[in-house]
């Protein structure tokens, strides 16, 4: 559940979030509470706003994915975030804790990602599929610990499922994630991607944000590896 506390970064444009593992970031036909709707309510609160709050959501993260999330609060603030994700000047950094290490430690991953919608999964190809998408993204080995490794990632496409499928191609599955491969799933049905930094130019103040999400609480493997 949202909280004051998870805000990090606003002003009368933008909003910043810290997501946690478990919540939607939209309402979905499961009609559970979204993200959305609890940062509305929350603003509409705090600042006694007598008609409906503006919020646009700018990206969505999946829901065991845990991190920064950019929601817009104007209008004019929305239409050129937007306009930025579609020519990639948005730059999003993700941790991801995988069950082995890439080889080699650094580089671009390119796929051709498919989405089965039944399933709700996505499969990465090496070669092009009549409906696949191209998917890429850049890589580094950030830490090794004995059983997991810390690979941060800067996607460079946004496809479905992208991270996760392109990191299970290569024999690297994110801990946690049995939809892609990994061998037993956590407590709280999280998996360990956490969309760590999110890099931009202020569309209406042109300045430039980085926004850095804290990784979860309570997790020991993570508090290991962010102080590597």
């Amino acid at each position: 559940m949202f909280s004051e506390k998870d805000i990090l970064y606003e002003d009368n444009h933008l909003l910043v979030v810290n997501k946690h593992c478990g919540d939607l970031v939209q309402p979905d036909p499961s009609g559970e509470s979204a993200l959305e709707d609890q940062i509305k309510a929350f603003i509409k609160c705090r600042d006694a706003k007598p008609g409906e709050v503006f919020l646009g959501v700018v990206h969505r993260i999946d829901r065991p994915v845990s991190g920064v999330v950019l929601f817009a609060k104007t209008s004019k603030a929305l239409s050129r975030l937007n306009e930025m994700i579609r020519e990639g000047r948005i730059h999003k950094i993700y941790w991801a804790l995988t069950e082995a290490t890439p080889s080699p430690e650094s580089g671009e991953l390119k796929h051709y990602i498919v989405r089965d919608t039944r399933l709700n999964k996505s499969k990465a190809y090496d070669t092009p599929k009549p409906e696949g998408k191209e998917a890429r993204l850049r890589y580094r080995v950030a830490g090794v610990g004995t059983r997991y490794t810390l690979v941060e990632v800067e996607l460079l496409t946004g496809r479905h499922h992208q991270i996760r499928a392109q990191l299970s191609k290569i024999g690297c599955p994110i801990r946690g994630d049995l939809k892609y491969g990994a061998k037993r799933s956590l407590p709280d049905g999280g998996i360990s991607l956490h969309s760590r930094r999110v890099e931009f130019v202020h569309p209406v103040r042109k300045e430039p944000v980085t926004v850095t999400a804290p990784v979860p609480e309570g997790d020991n493997l993570w508090q290991f590896f962010k102080d590597l």
